[in-house]
């Protein structure tokens, strides 16, 4: 896949695995989904080199996924806060942990609660015009006319 010439594709998974597509830059939404904010903390979570997480931080705040907010002013200090679209990334990221904890399982492995009730979070992927649970119906990608 040439990361250059990407979004001339039409395809929207592969638009996204463009930036998205590395183990990294998931793990650095997870801990931003979890309240870490700040270049440390990524770095302390994810025990992750200075420069990848340089890049990686760069590219998701290039992508509008993050954007940076200054917190001290003496010295520059800035932090990285989710913006709707990295809001809009969490339904993914629980998705993958969820299929992650069926197929990749073994071991302790933590899992998600509703913070209100306490009861452990089983996602599913609804089509919201069908109702249908995705993967339970024939699906097809379809090109647009003209492409």
């Amino acid at each position: 896949m040439n990361d250059k010439n990407i979004c001339a594709d039409p395809c929207p998974i592969a638009r996204s695995l463009a930036f998205l597509g590395d183990a990294w830059s998931l793990l650095i939404l997870r801990d931003a989904h979890f309240g870490l904010t700040r270049f440390d903390q990524f770095r302390k979570s994810l025990g992750i080199a200075p420069t990848m997480l340089t890049r990686r931080l760069a590219t998701l705040t290039e992508e509008g996924i993050l954007e940076k907010r200054l917190y001290s002013e003496r010295p520059p200090r800035e932090e990285y806060v989710l913006t709707a679209a990295g809001r809009d990334f969490l339904p993914v990221l629980i998705m993958i942990g969820a299929w992650g904890s069926q197929h990749r399982s073994g071991g302790k492995l933590v899992y998600i609660e509703d913070a209100e009730t306490g009861q452990a979070i089983k996602p599913v992927a609804i089509d919201e015009v069908t109702g249908a649970k995705i993967g339970s119906r024939p699906i097809r990608f379809v090109l647009p006319d003209g492409g």
